[in-house]
């Protein structure tokens, strides 16, 4: 049996402002002039430049339409000397004039309105098919070439099984082959270069490479091979001692050269030729601090500050509709839209300098939090601070301050780096005095770096070291930190 009932609840909604603030409010600097851009295009209420301009402008405009009125007069007396004189450009207004111009030989003014060129590079794909047109191969053969160029990825590699490779070829070319036939290609596309290309993995990478260096009298070359060949899970883990006992040796300087002649080889031949399609990402920073004789201070981008405002004659248009006394059905229409653009404009501009407001007081508590950081930028000076410390410090919303933090930068006399960058998690020392866990970080890398190469610190090692610096941490965070440093474990830091 059915029933209708009343529930009674109280919800919490996002206003179309609040979003359009929160969406505004993570949006990069680099984001932020093409989002404007295209609210510029979507609302023709919304202008660029300050209401100050604006009266400017005006101002210009009155003292040139007064000078036109007085030009009038002398030019129609001079217009009426000159009247059987007939130019076909009297015809043609000065924006389709130029657009015909533009078309023809024209008079060479339009120089910089010309597209310039773009280089284009040669892509790695492009360099092996052009090796493999010069093998002089058959139409089958250079079917299969190409499908196995085809299948090597930017890094140089072939990852996918050559049996797949066979029935690709069934399939989308409808050639039937063999295995070794494939292999017989795929050898000749190996001694393309770059040296190592179309390896199928990381072991047949370094021997195609080192096969390149090997002219019988090489002692280096000969051992290398022999190494990767025959102990290459040995060599990958630095175990040289099994190295030594499986290549029947007894002095580790007969394998020294050889693996530094290993360790020179490019382990993605792919990547020197793959670059064509990338572009140079440019970071523009939020913030600008400077250090002005020990006295920092903080500054908004100006692309963080555009200058916005609501267009003069819709606002004219709107009042004067107010005043008037015929209010027909399409007016009214008209007027209604100009008001929800007008309304939209507001928005638009009050979001914006919310949005100023908030990246600097959140700015300017992270800077006072981490004063002593900022003055020198060492990193030992970096104070443990998390979301909620700055939260509080402003009194705002943790999230708020979250999506400052997550994809905002500074730029600093010693460098730039995201906001993020100054929050870490904190560790207490003997004295009960907290530090940053960067500060532990930076400690740690100093450790590895002056090791004895010979005989690296283990992170048993190193947490004991830290421990007596006063440093109270375990080894498993010890362990933590290496990895985020990226920095691998003793046995693979080891060195002959």
């Amino acid at each position: 049996m059915q029933k209708l009932s009343l529930n009674q609840s109280l919800q919490q909604k996002l206003s179309p402002q609040q979003i359009q603030f929160i969406k505004l409010l993570q949006v990069p600097t680099a984001e932020l002039e093409s989002r404007i851009e295209e609210e510029l295009e979507l609302n023709p209420v919304l202008e660029e430049g300050s209401d100050e301009q604006q009266e400017e402008a005006d101002q210009a405009e009155q003292t040139e339409e007064q000078t036109d009125s007085e030009q009038t007069e002398t030019e129609t007396e001079t217009n009426s000397d000159t009247s059987d004189e007939v130019d076909i450009k009297d015809y043609l207004r000065d924006d389709d004039y130029n657009s015909y111009k533009t078309q023809s030989d024209g008079d060479g003014d339009d120089e910089d309105d010309r597209e310039m060129p773009i280089p284009m590079g040669t892509s790695l794909h492009e360099t092996l098919l052009t090796q493999l047109g010069f093998l002089g191969l058959n139409e089958r053969q250079t079917l299969i070439g190409k499908q196995l160029v085809g299948s090597i990825e930017g890094d140089g590699y072939i990852r996918r099984e050559l049996e797949s490779i066979v029935n690709d070829l069934a399939f989308s070319q409808s050639i039937e082959t063999s295995l070794n036939e494939v292999e017989e290609v795929l050898k000749m596309i190996q001694a393309f270069d770059p040296a190592g290309i179309a390896a199928r993995n990381l072991q047949e990478c370094l021997l195609l490479q080192l096969d390149r260096m090997d002219d019988g009298q090489d002692v280096d070359v000969i051992v290398g091979k022999r190494i990767i060949s025959e102990c290459y899970e040995e060599f990958t883990k630095k175990h040289y001692p099994k190295i030594l006992k499986k290549l029947d040796l007894d002095d580790e300087d007969y394998i020294k050269d050889a693996i530094e002649l290993i360790v020179r080889l490019n382990p993605k031949p792919g990547g020197e030729l793959n670059t064509s399609g990338v572009k140079n990402q440019y970071v523009i920073p939020d913030f600008i601090l400077s250090n002005n004789n020990g006295k920092l201070e903080l500054a908004l981008n100006s692309r963080n500050a555009p200058e916005l405002r609501i267009s003069r004659s819709y606002s004219e248009m709107f009042n004067a509709y107010d005043k008037s006394d015929k209010k027909d059905k399409k007016l009214k229409e008209a007027v209604s839209f100009v008001k929800q653009k007008l309304d939209a404009a507001k928005w638009f501009i009050d979001a914006i300098k919310q949005r100023q407001h908030t990246l600097l007081r959140t700015m300017r508590a992270i800077l006072e939090f981490q004063y002593d950081y900022f003055l020198e930028g060492d990193e030992t000076k970096l104070r443990p601070m998390i979301l909620k410390d700055i939260a509080q410090m402003i009194s705002m919303d943790i999230s708020t301050v979250s999506r400052v933090a997550s994809s905002k930068t500074i730029q600093t006399d010693f460098g730039v780096f995201p906001l993020k960058y100054f929050f870490s998690e904190g560790i207490s020392t003997d004295s009960g005095e907290e530090v940053s866990s960067r500060e532990v970080k930076q400690i740690i890398k100093d450790l590895i770096e002056s090791e004895d190469k010979n005989k690296p610190y283990s992170d048993d090692k190193l947490e004991d070291l830290l421990n007596q610096k006063g440093y109270n941490i375990a080894r498993r965070t010890v362990a933590k930190y290496r990895e985020q440093l990226n920095i691998p474990v003793a046995r693979l830091r080891k060195e002959m």
